[in-house]
């Protein structure tokens, strides 16, 4: 799926309030890790990860990297902040705009 522009900033509006619910240390990308964002893409489509270390640049490589993983879009980075995007397989709960 490849979000429209108006869709994106939609999507944008509602990750302004959100709080980061994962966080990638130093240790990385782990399966288990990527397992829980799975599962947390699955619950809420749409989700904010905060990236510890101090480089953007590794902001934007994490969010392409788990974006293609989970086959999710990356909405935004934020500093050091990610925004993902996934519709649920199960029950879709967020309406997006055409």
């Amino acid at each position: 799926m490849t979000l429209k522009g108006k869709q994106k900033s939609y999507l944008r509006s509602m990750a302004m309030t959100m709080d980061a619910i994962f966080q990638i240390g130093k240790e990385g990308i782990g399966d288990h890790f990527v397992k829980q964002l799975d599962d947390a893409l699955e619950a809420r489509e749409l989700i904010k990860i905060k990236i510890l270390k101090n480089s953007a640049e590794e902001a934007k490589e994490a969010g392409e990297s788990l974006a293609k993983e989970l086959n999710a879009e990356l909405v935004q980075i934020i500093g050091r902040c990610i925004v993902l995007y996934r519709k649920s397989r199960k029950k879709p709960k967020i309406e997006l705009p055409l």
